[in-house]
């Protein structure tokens, strides 16, 4: 039996029949946007926690895995990412990994929603911190048009820090939008996508692979990682490029960055490709 002197909030994903649960503290922020709810709540052991629409975003205790998870391993598949566009990651987590890499001379991020990120500016100002550095440019606007808007072969590195592929999101899980992703991309071009659960939502993240060989990419693969705050716990990144292969960086690339990583190295680079359990052909 639960305990009762706490409130709790609860995600439960009735399509496999699962919960997720945290003790509350107290209720911070309610914004209804025109295009989502965006709730924050103080927890009791996981810090700040941000759900859109009832489901959970992020918590101050463990987003340093889905970031680093999601943008070391395309920027470091790349030769040498000059320019690097951000679709979605409005809670500028994202964004701070990627001007970590000191190589990188611009940085766009297309945000549909401004809400998303003033509550993280308020919120989780950690994940802010480098908002204000010169190589960021920070748009609140349509990705999908971003995207088709661009000059062919223009930038170097696209992160798809998107949510859940439901409302505002659902277009970027198309082939349509890949295939606009990929006349984006320089040469040499990397693109990399948050591609949900290998444990729950393997259907989804075949038919991304499936895109992005249809684009024209010719090399990809989905890094698995672990992300308690999200259902099963296990999540993905699926990474395409249309150079060379997708392998981590040499211990001396990865040292000459000087990254302050959590969680990610070259090692657990090299271990998540390996952590589908054979559920994906590659």
């Amino acid at each position: 039996m639960l305990p009762t002197q706490h409130t709790w909030f609860s995600e439960f994903y009735q399509p496999e029949g699962v919960a997720l649960a945290w003790t509350i503290e107290s209720h911070l922020a309610h914004e209804v946007t025109d295009y989502q709810t965006i709730d924050i709540y103080k927890t009791t052991h996981w810090g700040h926690l941000m759900v859109i629409d009832g489901c959970v975003m992020l918590t101050s205790r463990d987003n340093f895995i889905y970031h680093e998870m999601l943008t070391h391993p395309a920027l470091f598949s790349h030769p040498n990412p000059k320019t690097v566009l951000i679709i979605g990651g409005g809670d500028c987590g994202t964004l701070k990994e990627v001007l970590a890499h000191p190589g990188v001379v611009k940085v766009t991020q297309v945000e549909i929603d401004e809400k998303v990120t003033r509550l993280s500016e308020r919120f989780f100002p950690e994940l802010c911190e480098r908002n204000q550095d010169p190589r960021a440019q920070l748009l609140f606007d349509d990705g999908l048009a971003h995207i088709q808007a661009l000059e062919p072969e223009s930038v170097d590195v696209i992160i798809v820090d998107s949510t859940d592929p439901i409302g505002p999101a659902e277009g970027l899980f198309g082939p349509a939008f890949i295939k606009d992703c990929h006349a984006a991309l320089s040469h040499e071009g990397v693109l990399v996508q948050q591609s949900e659960s290998p444990l729950l939502h393997l259907p989804l993240i075949e038919g991304i692979r499936a895109n992005m060989r249809a684009a024209g990419f010719s090399q990809c693969e989905t890094l698995g990682f672990p992300q308690p705050c999200y259902p099963s716990g296990w999540w993905s990144a699926t990474v395409a490029s249309k150079g060379g292969p997708l392998q981590p960086p040499t211990e001396a690339r990865f040292n000459d960055a000087q990254l302050a990583t959590r969680y990610y190295n070259p090692a657990v680079h090299a271990g998540a490709l390996g952590t589908q359990l054979g559920l994906i052909e590659r």
